[in-house]
Protein backbone atom coordinates (compact mmCIF):
# COMPACT_ATOMS: atom_id res chain seq x y z
CA UNK A 1 0.00 0.00 0.00
CA UNK A 2 1.71 3.48 -0.84
CA UNK A 3 1.92 6.09 1.28
CA UNK A 4 -0.54 8.04 0.15
CA UNK A 5 -3.63 5.71 0.42
CA UNK A 6 -5.17 5.34 4.25
CA UNK A 7 -4.99 2.39 5.92
CA UNK A 8 -8.04 0.48 6.15
CA UNK A 9 -8.26 1.28 9.81
CA UNK A 10 -7.70 5.00 8.72
CA UNK A 11 -10.79 4.46 6.46
CA UNK A 12 -12.79 2.96 9.53
CA UNK A 13 -12.38 5.57 11.76
CA UNK A 14 -12.97 8.35 9.13
CA UNK A 15 -16.72 6.10 8.53
CA UNK A 16 -17.46 6.52 11.90
CA UNK A 17 -16.45 9.65 12.26
CA UNK A 18 -18.56 10.73 9.79
CA UNK A 19 -21.78 8.23 10.55
CA UNK A 20 -22.04 9.12 13.92
CA UNK A 21 -23.41 12.38 14.17
CA UNK A 22 -25.57 11.96 11.39
CA UNK A 23 -26.69 9.07 13.13
CA UNK A 24 -26.74 11.89 15.77
CA UNK A 25 -28.92 14.07 14.08
CA UNK A 26 -31.26 11.37 12.91
CA UNK A 27 -32.01 10.45 16.31
CA UNK A 28 -32.40 14.23 16.98
CA UNK A 29 -34.94 14.12 14.31
CA UNK A 30 -37.21 11.06 15.14
CA UNK A 31 -37.30 12.32 18.72
CA UNK A 32 -38.76 15.94 17.30
CA UNK A 33 -41.15 13.70 15.34
CA UNK A 34 -42.40 11.95 18.14
CA UNK A 35 -43.01 15.27 19.91
CA UNK A 36 -44.93 16.77 17.38
CA UNK A 37 -46.68 13.69 16.64
CA UNK A 38 -48.11 13.98 20.09
CA UNK A 39 -49.18 17.15 20.29
CA UNK A 40 -52.26 17.80 18.55
CA UNK A 41 -52.80 20.36 15.28
CA UNK A 42 -49.06 19.98 13.96
CA UNK A 43 -50.04 18.06 10.61
CA UNK A 44 -47.15 19.92 8.75
CA UNK A 45 -44.52 20.04 11.19
CA UNK A 46 -45.32 16.13 11.28
CA UNK A 47 -45.17 15.78 7.92
CA UNK A 48 -41.90 17.24 7.50
CA UNK A 49 -39.98 15.55 10.21
CA UNK A 50 -41.50 12.39 9.31
CA UNK A 51 -40.41 13.28 5.47
CA UNK A 52 -36.84 13.78 7.11
CA UNK A 53 -36.27 10.40 9.37
CA UNK A 54 -37.95 8.47 6.50
CA UNK A 55 -35.37 9.95 3.84
CA UNK A 56 -32.41 9.94 6.24
CA UNK A 57 -33.14 6.08 7.51
CA UNK A 58 -33.57 5.37 3.75
CA UNK A 59 -29.68 7.08 2.97
CA UNK A 60 -28.17 5.55 6.47
CA UNK A 61 -29.12 2.33 5.69
CA UNK A 62 -28.01 2.40 2.03
CA UNK A 63 -24.57 3.72 3.25
CA UNK A 64 -24.56 1.17 5.99
CA UNK A 65 -25.58 -1.87 4.14
CA UNK A 66 -22.87 -0.58 1.48
CA UNK A 67 -20.05 0.20 3.80
CA UNK A 68 -20.69 -3.26 5.70
CA UNK A 69 -20.24 -4.97 2.47
CA UNK A 70 -17.62 -3.19 1.95
CA UNK A 71 -15.83 -4.13 5.69
CA UNK A 72 -15.52 -0.87 6.43
CA UNK A 73 -18.17 -1.19 8.88
CA UNK A 74 -19.29 -3.87 11.32
CA UNK A 75 -22.79 -5.92 10.29
CA UNK A 76 -23.88 -5.63 13.93
CA UNK A 77 -24.11 -1.83 13.28
CA UNK A 78 -25.12 -1.72 10.00
CA UNK A 79 -28.15 -3.95 11.10
CA UNK A 80 -28.99 -1.74 13.71
CA UNK A 81 -29.37 1.00 11.40
CA UNK A 82 -31.44 -0.64 8.54
CA UNK A 83 -33.40 -2.49 10.55
CA UNK A 84 -33.89 -1.06 13.76
CA UNK A 85 -33.67 2.83 12.51
CA UNK A 86 -37.07 3.33 10.89
CA UNK A 87 -38.78 2.53 14.20
CA UNK A 88 -36.07 4.06 16.58
CA UNK A 89 -32.92 5.26 15.27
CA UNK A 90 -31.25 5.00 18.50
CA UNK A 91 -30.10 2.12 18.20
CA UNK A 92 -27.86 3.07 15.31
CA UNK A 93 -26.66 6.08 17.34
CA UNK A 94 -25.28 3.81 20.44
CA UNK A 95 -24.04 1.53 17.55
CA UNK A 96 -22.31 4.21 16.60
CA UNK A 97 -20.73 5.73 19.82
CA UNK A 98 -20.21 2.57 20.75
CA UNK A 99 -17.72 1.88 17.90
CA UNK A 100 -15.91 5.44 18.48
CA UNK A 101 -16.17 4.67 22.38
CA UNK A 102 -13.88 1.21 21.61
CA UNK A 103 -11.86 2.95 18.85
CA UNK A 104 -13.40 1.76 15.91
CA UNK A 105 -13.91 -1.50 14.06
CA UNK A 106 -11.98 -4.07 14.47
CA UNK A 107 -13.43 -7.32 12.94
CA UNK A 108 -11.30 -8.16 10.25
CA UNK A 109 -10.31 -11.21 9.29
CA UNK A 110 -7.06 -12.37 8.38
Amino acid sequence: MSAASPSISDREDRVIRVLAPISLVHSLVYATLLTVWLIPGLKPAEFVFGLTHGVLWIAMSLVCVTLAASRLLPLRTAVSVAILGGIGPFVGTYEFMRLRRTGGATFRSK
